[in-house]
């Protein structure tokens, strides 16, 4: 067995990604820096850890509001996706990724905190080009094809 490898059980761990999107189409992804957790340098959407009794949907909300500095009233949540599934054996985890799609009012406020380094505004075709997070293209798709948020 490789030494890389996590031993023992792989722990759950439910995680909200946000897909933020102008009227152009085009959604923002965030390059990840050295200070968080995993998977540094690679691109994300707006994303964290669902914490102890808190819903995925309001977990979305507080991730923007951290991480863009967008307020509540600035976004409207236009779709949640079906949960996609990622097991990191090197993480010990096994991740359960709640997908949404969000509508951003005030792009030109968005400002990143110390977990992004960089951020782009991209078309979602373009999504391949770069180094994801793991399994983001399906969490977009998902996030996509979600149930509408009235």
């Amino acid at each position: 067995m490789n030494s890389t490898h996590f031993s023992g059980p792989l722990r759950p761990t439910h995680v909200v990604t946000c897909f933020l999107s102008q009227d152009n189409g085009q959604i923002l992804i965030v390059q990840r820096s050295q200070r968080v957790g995993s998977y540094h340098a690679h691109w994300a959407g707006i994303s964290g850890f669902v914490e102890q009794n808190v819903t995925p949907d309001e977990q979305a909300l507080v991730e923007i509001g951290e991480e863009t500095s967008l307020q509540r009233d600035q976004v409207r949540m236009l779709r949640r996706g079906a949960v996609v599934e990622h097991i990191d054996e090197e993480l010990g985890r096994h991740f359960y990724v709640h997908p949404f799609l969000f509508a951003v009012l005030a792009p030109e406020h968005i400002q990143t905190d110390w977990e992004a380094v960089n951020m782009r505004w991209i078309d979602p075709k373009d999504l391949s080009n770069y180094q994801t997070v793991p399994k983001l293209q399906e969490a977009y798709t998902s996030a996509i094809h979600g149930e509408t948020v009235a």
